[in-house]
């Protein structure tokens, strides 16, 4: 089966400036995958690429079976883009966008009802609506709206739920899960690392590198080292006594717990008594399973030491 997205050897440069290093990945039809990384990471420069709107420096990829050099026509007929910034008409209403980009690609938006109906429903309230009025949710949602009405083969959005509340970026997902139906293939970025576990599989990209690629599970399930959360009375005391116990290999915040890293063979009790001799209170360990956060904290790390 051809891959609805191929990437082989890419490499971006800006003058001396590295944005992209040998990225290679494949998505398959109808997958919904993402890109997983920090601000800088090189996301928005992969995806300019595979839109056509950057040239690589080096290597190859296709979209959709068509080269983004050769083909660049063909590409942009058969994708829908969604930026990072919201880049759509702000003096147009709701209605007027929609059909403006239905128009460039010589449809409808009632051709392509089958596939925005969920979407339009939530908008249609305020489609005469000027677009720069609306809210971050309902701006996210017409781009959505206006980045299907042509019906592509593949959808590229660009860190869409950045910027928005919990509750649009839940519904967002909700409707990226709902699309598989009608077999788009969807690649979406986002610095977000609890937004991982709702793609089939990812990327994780730092520095313009791929560090690993798997399903969600798969990524989490290859940190093998011993993890513990672990709390006490006197959080950044803790944090401090931690990064200095011989033990340790490494700790990081998260929320109100401490993610410690130990070295093998270390037992809980082992750090329960020093964290009591450093005259922690109220002091709670337990094991746990990694977060894909923990796996990308790791394979930084691990990235940086070479």
């Amino acid at each position: 089966m051809q891959n609805a997205i191929k990437i082989t050897g890419i490499s971006k440069f800006f003058g001396d400036l590295k944005a992209l290093n040998d990225i290679t990945l494949d998505v398959a039809p109808g997958e919904r995958f993402g890109l997983i990384g920090p601000d800088g990471a090189g996301k928005s420069t992969l995806f300019k690429i595979l839109t056509t709107l950057l040239l690589p420096t080096s290597g190859q990829a296709s979209v959709a079976g068509y080269d983004v050099v050769k083909d660049f026509k063909e590409i942009r007929r058969r994708v829908g883009y969604m930026p990072g910034k919201f880049s759509l008409y702000q003096d147009l209403s709701v209605e007027e966008n929609l059909h403006f980009f239905a128009t460039i690609f010589g449809t409808t938006a009632k051709a392509s009802y089958h596939l925005i109906e969920e979407i339009w429903v939530q908008i249609e309230p305020f489609r005469k609506r000027r677009a720069g009025k609306l809210s971050g949710g309902m701006k996210q949602k017409l781009a959505l709206c206006c980045a299907l009405v042509h019906q592509p083969e593949v959808l590229f959005l660009d860190e869409p739920t950045t910027g928005v509340d919990a509750v649009s970026r839940r519904e967002f997902w909700e409707m990226l899960k709902r699309l598989k139906a009608h077999g788009i293939t969807i690649l979406v970025s986002t610095p977000y690392m609890d937004e991982a576990s709702l793609c089939e599989r990812i990327a994780l990209i730092q520095h313009g590198e791929i560090l690993s690629t798997d399903t969600p599970q798969g990524i989490v399930s290859s940190y093998k080292k011993p993890l513990y959360a672990v709390r006490s009375d006197q959080f950044y005391q803790l944090l401090q006594d931690l990064r200095k116990a011989e033990f340790t290999e490494k700790v990081e915040p998260f929320g109100e717990y401490l993610h410690l890293t130990t070295k093998p063979a270390v037992q809980t009790e082992t750090i329960g008594n020093m964290m009591e001799h450093k005259g922690h209170q109220h002091i709670l360990i337990k094991p746990i399973e990694a977060t894909i956060e923990d796996v990308f904290l790791d394979l930084m790390q691990t990235e940086n030491a070479v």
